[in-house]
């Protein structure tokens, strides 16, 4: 008898269990079949409306991480930056070729290191600083973020822009006469021509064209990063020296690096030849870039 009160109590349960799964089944497909999709009278899935609309997250940028900037100058390259750093007592040596790292909050987000070398000549100082630019909004990738970063690095600079010459621009005619006309002026009958209006005197000294341009001015760099540019700064010179800094700014990816590297003279030596700083400062800025791609 016991058997069978057991029997009928476990039978009623598993009904009731089986009505419960039975109804549970068809209110979750009626959810989903409410949330997501319908089926159409040809069998066609159709969405509904009531999902709303898929937001599309920008891609990350290439580098999450950035490298160690006082360990990334090779030593060859250093003695050439900080010359005066060889005359120097072997503890004042060592502390100018190791360099001095940037306080920062996050070292994956920025780094940085300087260097410095005096000698009663010249100084010289070099500073490298490395960003990694984030997005935080969802519509703006850290590619894009970066490149606003650089814009506005780049017009702070002030870059003096080219010489341009308009299209089509002819030279200007010497002489009024009409096209096809002949312009030299008549003869004086005394043998000797008379010289045409507006001829150059090949004794007379040439001025400079205006707009010339050394190839050493503040400019766009190509072959290095996605874009870059160069500033070449002289604030003082004289008779006391000079005081000059180069400065070379790349991006690649979401991650800019900026190389400045500075020199002062000092008594008779003269201001900082120009061309020596930009191409040192444009070459460890190549290794820079290099080093990204590892």
């Amino acid at each position: 008898m016991q058997r069978q009160a057991y029997g009928a109590g476990r039978a009623g349960r598993t009904r009731s269990a089986a009505l419960t799964a039975a109804a549970l089944v068809l209110g979750v497909g009626a959810g989903l079949t409410g949330c997501s999709a319908t089926t159409g009278g040809d069998g066609e899935a159709t969405v509904d409306s009531k999902a709303g609309p898929v937001t599309a997250v920008a891609p990350p940028g290439r580098y999450r991480t950035l490298f160690e900037p006082c360990r990334a100058v090779p030593p060859a390259t250093l003695k050439e930056l900080l010359p005066g750093a060889a005359a120097l007592p072997d503890p004042e040596r060592d502390r100018a070729y190791r360099g001095t790292a940037t306080v920062t909050y996050d070292t994956d987000r920025r780094v940085g290191c300087t260097w410095k070398a005096d000698t009663p000549e010249a100084s010289h100082r070099l500073v490298i600083d490395i960003e990694r630019v984030v997005s935080y909004d969802p519509a703006t990738s850290d590619d894009a973020r970066a490149k606003e970063v650089f814009d506005r690095k780049q017009a702070a600079a002030d870059l003096p822009q080219p010489p341009q010459t308009a299209p089509g621009t002819a030279s200007p005619t010497t002489g009024t006469g009409t096209p096809g006309t002949e312009t030299s002026p008549p003869s004086t009958g005394t043998g000797t021509p008379t010289p045409a209006t507006g001829t150059a005197n090949p004794s007379a000294p040439t001025a400079p064209s205006p707009g010339s341009t050394t190839g050493l001015e503040p400019r766009l760099l190509e072959g290095l990063g996605e874009v870059a540019f160069l500033d070449d700064a002289l604030t003082t010179a004289g008779s006391s020296g000079g005081h000059r800094t180069v400065s070379v700014v790349f991006r690649t990816s979401n991650v800019i690096v900026t190389v400045e590297y500075l020199e002062q003279t000092t008594g008779s030596a003269g201001a900082p030849d120009s061309r020596e700083l930009q191409e040192k400062a444009r070459n460890l800025a190549g290794l820079l870039a290099e080093r990204l791609e590892e």
